[in-house]
């Protein structure tokens, strides 16, 4: 598997996040602990008006397909692998452009012209059906200007202290005055030096590659040693160097006196917000080449009394190079930069036809930071030709990872709706697509002091009259911090998904906007609680409390299985998927997620594209420390059965509840009645053992216990110690009033 995400910058304590009240304190009413083996309460509040959402499993619980190991799709499309990947009983299927993450072009049709006949420039894949699309590969950007961020850690480096002056970093055209409407200034772009400890510095020589920037400023961040700008933005601010104001620049290689005295420094910024408007190496012919700004190489250090200029920059073409960071990137590349070792961005036509989709509308991404308007809008009309459905259409991928300032990325948003709706005005966009955080992004705050990424992008779209253009909004979520998992973390989930709905409503997302989370699982780095039954409680419990708190869809990651492998956590394996696989990717035994899964998609709900309504419940189940054990999730079904989703999270102890359906607009009770199914997963049905290898095994490994039990009011039923239990069944015809 392509290594998944390194999210080294979401480094929060989750518990930070904890949020006591709105939606949280409806969904998981909090009253007084009683002893274990008593029967204790959960209680539904089923007045119709209460309900807190409403789904459709076809709609909203989907499944997530990424990038793949170089030649794993041809192993992986088959008819035993779809069987099996289907019995989960995951919908609807979100497609996840992983090219981006990675600073590269997306040729998602290996067929298109290029801007320059010669084989570079700007690809357009082509919008004519041809010759089915099986594969799509990456081709890194040769103007890059990263060093690390939330993907490159793997692949590439930057180009701007890369040792050789014929290389060069590049904005993105696409934010420039041609393309935005609005003046440079308004979307500066910026280079950022990070010299990995303090360091005196008077003296910055910077060789400007075509277009330079003809205003500049050079500066320093003034934030405490262990606050830097990209993990903490508003931790300090940037301070101009007395002599790093430039307003007539004249490009070449210049030498700035930076200040009389060294000042003890380890980040520098240069902010560009004018351009020459000159055109780069690739010549006139194209706009693109001559808008935005270019530097070929960073020097930073100090000079003498004698003029000798003393560097303290790592010049080296690899990971071991002083580390950059830049606003943009110029989508220009060549035929000669594909990297199909990379991994295969599976081609659209296997996507659709290769079973895993089921035939529904999935979900489709187009790449924006690293793209063009034009080949996005091919891509979408190719899809429509073959007749593919489409729900909704991601734009780009992950912003905050690639430190995107919002009105930048909400720029290219604009651009890019205008291009997708030339092709069809029905679809639906939407994004920002973030990497998964659990809490408000910030980025630095503009002349307003406003510091919250989302609130600026919802602003950008208000003020240029396109918030219309967002039809929902999305996010990823991996909330556990890697290595560092403890049992205890199956408390937080309920809080942290139900907390992020309410902050980007507070930031001004719409209400009437969809949120999705369109990529999850417990981490951003496997590792042995996700194959563990640890991984099967998450996953209900944070699959039950998003959609139960409004959320209006999630998709599990990773639908296609890519093994057990040890990944640095515990000596132990770990997947990110529900079945584990052999060298050839045969699949070997469902894991604990996989179980979670068919308890969700086939029990708890009922499979098909009929409205579910959920509603609040209140537990009363804690432990001496006031951790609530006994979370619930109760969905009135179609078929007019209710169910309840119970995750116990209490790893020692099985708790007998009594179950009450209340509804307080008439004070009264109701109960199951008759026959209720009850279908139990957890530590009794299911153990996992660690291989020193780093693989390991399950053994038992399922399947749920399952009963009928005839109910009636004082039924108590029986949770099993970690485990997930589901309770369906009709509920009394004659309510009790009390």
């Amino acid at each position: 598997m392509t290594p998944k995400k390194s999210r080294a910058r979401r480094s929060e304590d989750p518990l930070a996040a904890r949020f006591s009240g709105g939606i949280w304190a409806v969904l998981l009413a909090m009253v007084t602990l009683t002893l274990p083996t008593a029967a204790q309460t959960i209680r539904i509040d089923s007045t119709p008006s209460h309900s807190t959402n409403s789904i459709k499993p076809t709609e909203a619980l989907g499944a997530a397909i990424d990038r793949l190991p170089y030649g794993a799709a041809d192993k992986l499309f088959n008819d035993e692998m779809v069987k099996q990947v289907l019995a989960s009983g995951w919908q609807t299927v979100s497609y996840r452009q992983n090219t981006e993450l990675h600073i590269e072009a997306w040729h998602w049709n290996p067929q298109g012209t290029w801007s320059d006949p010669s084989g570079k420039g700007y690809f357009t894949g082509s919008a004519t059906p041809g010759p089915l699309l099986r594969h799509s590969y990456g081709y890194p950007l040769p103007h890059r200007g990263v060093t690390h961020d939330d993907g490159t850690d793997y692949v590439g480096y930057s180009r701007l202290t890369d040792g050789d002056p014929a290389t060069y970093w590049k904005s993105n055209p696409y934010l420039t005055k041609p393309f935005t409407g609005e003046d440079d200034s308004l979307h500066p772009q910026w280079i950022l030096m990070d010299l990995a400890a303090f360091q005196l510095v008077n003296a910055i020589r910077i060789a400007w590659a075509e277009p330079y920037a003809a205003h500049y400023l050079v500066q320093y961040w003034t934030g405490a040693e262990t606050f830097d700008p990209i993990k903490h933005p508003t931790a300090g601010v940037w301070q101009t160097f007395p002599g790093g104001t430039v307003t007539g620049g004249r490009g070449g290689t210049v030498v700035l006196a930076l200040s009389a005295a060294p000042i003890p420094v380890q980040f520098i910024r240069i902010l560009m917000t004018e351009s020459s408007n000159t055109c780069d190496t690739h010549g006139s012919s194209d706009r693109r080449n001559c808008v935005g700004y270019g530097i070929r190489e960073l020097y930073l250090g100090t000079t003498t009394p004698d003029g000798k200029f003393h560097d303290l920059v790592r010049h080296t073409p690899d990971q071991d190079q002083t580390a950059t960071y830049c606003s943009s990137v110029d989508p220009w590349h060549e035929g000669s930069d594909l990297d199909e070792k990379a991994g295969d961005q599976v081609g659209f036509d296997l996507f659709f036809t290769g079973g895993f989709t089921r035939g529904l509308p999935a979900m489709i991404p187009i790449a924006m930071l690293y793209g063009t308007p034009e080949d996005s809008a091919n891509e979408i009309a190719y899809i429509e030709k073959r007749g593919y459905p489409i729900s909704y259409i991601e734009m780009g991928e992950e912003p905050d990872g690639h430190y995107t300032p919002p009105e930048d990325y909400a720029a290219l948003y604009i651009q890019w709706a205008a291009a997708l709706h030339k092709v069809d005005p029905r679809l639906k966009l939407g994004g920002p697509i973030f990497t998964g955080v659990n809490k408000d992004i910030e980025t630095w705050p503009d002349a307003n002091g406003r510091a919250s990424w989302t609130a600026r992008f919802i602003e950008y779209l208000k003020s240029h009259g396109r918030l219309s253009d967002l039809a929902f909004f999305s996010y990823e979520h991996y909330p556990m911090e890697p290595c560092k998992i403890q049992w205890s973390n199956l408390y937080d989930e309920p809080a942290l998904v139900a907390n992020m709905l309410n902050i980007w409503r507070q930031d001004g997302v719409p209400a009437e906007v969809p949120q999705f989370i369109t990529e999850s699982n417990l981490s951003w780095q496997s590792g042995e609680s996700f194959v563990d039954i640890w991984g099967a409680l998450w996953l209900a419990d944070y699959v039950g409390a998003y959609l139960s708190a409004g959320g209006q869809g999630v998709y599990y990651f990773h639908y296609m299985p890519l093994g057990v492998h040890h990944d640095g956590c515990n000596l132990s394996g770990g997947t990110f998927g529900f079945l584990s696989t052999d060298a050839d990717l045969h699949p070997k035994q469902p894991l604990s997620q996989f179980f979670a899964s068919q308890l969700i998609n086939l029990e708890w709900v009922q499979p098909g594209d009929g409205t579910h309504k959920l509603f609040p419940v209140g537990s009363d189940i804690r432990d001496s420390a006031g951790h609530l054990l006994v979370t619930v999730y109760a969905a009135l079904r179609p078929d007019g059965q209710w169910s309840l989703m119970i995750v116990n999270k209490d790893q020692e102890n099985p708790h007998p509840v009594h179950v009450v359906f209340h509804d307080p607009e008439s004070d009264s009770d109701s109960f199951f009645a008759g026959p209720v199914s009850s279908i139990s997963f957890g530590s009794e049905q299911y153990q996992w053992h660690p291989a020193p290898d780093g693989g390991g095994m399950a053994a038992p490994d399922g399947p749920a216990a399952r009963t009928t039990l005839s109910a009636s009011s004082d039924t108590v039923f029986t949770l099993p110690k970690a485990s997930i239990t589901i309770l369906r069944g009709a509920i009394s015809a004659h309510n009790v009033s009390k």
